[in-house]
């Protein structure tokens, strides 16, 4: 484990290569799974402002989730995270004509709709951040639906923490990510 200010972090995410192949999994991050995207306190206000500009970036089904449930709700450790449709994908996703999944949130920043691009969770897939009581745990989430982002990783030569280098600064800054990376390089010497 690596310390860095009040955060501990596995080497798991400098030994591990991914990079998201979006073609290979579809998506299927967004679909999987049993919970929705954890939440940090902060978007769950963003959610509630951008959800009129996002909405039509949505399908029904997801829609019709949110207006029921809430632009997030809350897990059952009081944890919150993105609404699911009928216990399966988030309430957020669409998909494209082959049926893979796509951010409705993003595709709303990306046609300038919005400025804000997606939950810091999604975005920093596959890490993970866990609250401990003092500290938060960055851990990598190693998931079989996601083996082909990890063959294309190992093709790219691309450690997780690298492949995740956006969403891990815009979690914990500039001065955090340079310490991560001098780690890294001491590591790998």
């Amino acid at each position: 484990m690596i310390k860095i200010g009040k955060t501990l972090i596995s080497e798991a995410i400098i030994d591990n290569e991914f990079a998201c192949n979006l073609s290979a999994c579809k998506g299927e991050c967004c679909v999987a799974g049993d919970a929705g995207a954890p939440l940090d306190e902060h978007e769950l206000d963003i959610l509630k402002t951008i959800y009129p500009k996002v909405k039509p970036y949505l399908r029904a089904e997801g829609i019709q989730a949110i207006e029921e449930q809430g632009t997030h709700i809350m897990s059952d450790f009081e944890e919150p995270e993105t609404p699911l449709v009928e216990g399966k994908e988030c309430a957020y996703v669409n998909f494209t004509e082959n049926g893979t999944a796509l951010c409705g949130i993003e595709s709303a920043y990306r046609a300038g709709e919005i400025d804000f691009k997606k939950p810091v969770s999604c975005e920093l897939y596959p890490v993970r951040i866990q609250k401990l009581s003092e500290l938060q745990a960055v851990n990598y989430d190693k998931w079989s639906i996601c083996s082909d982002a990890c063959d294309l990783g190992k093709t790219l030569q691309m450690p997780v923490y690298k492949f995740t280098k956006n969403a891990l600064i815009r979690k914990f800054g500039e001065n955090w990510y340079s310490k991560l990376e001098a780690r890294a390089t001491e590591i790998n010497s």
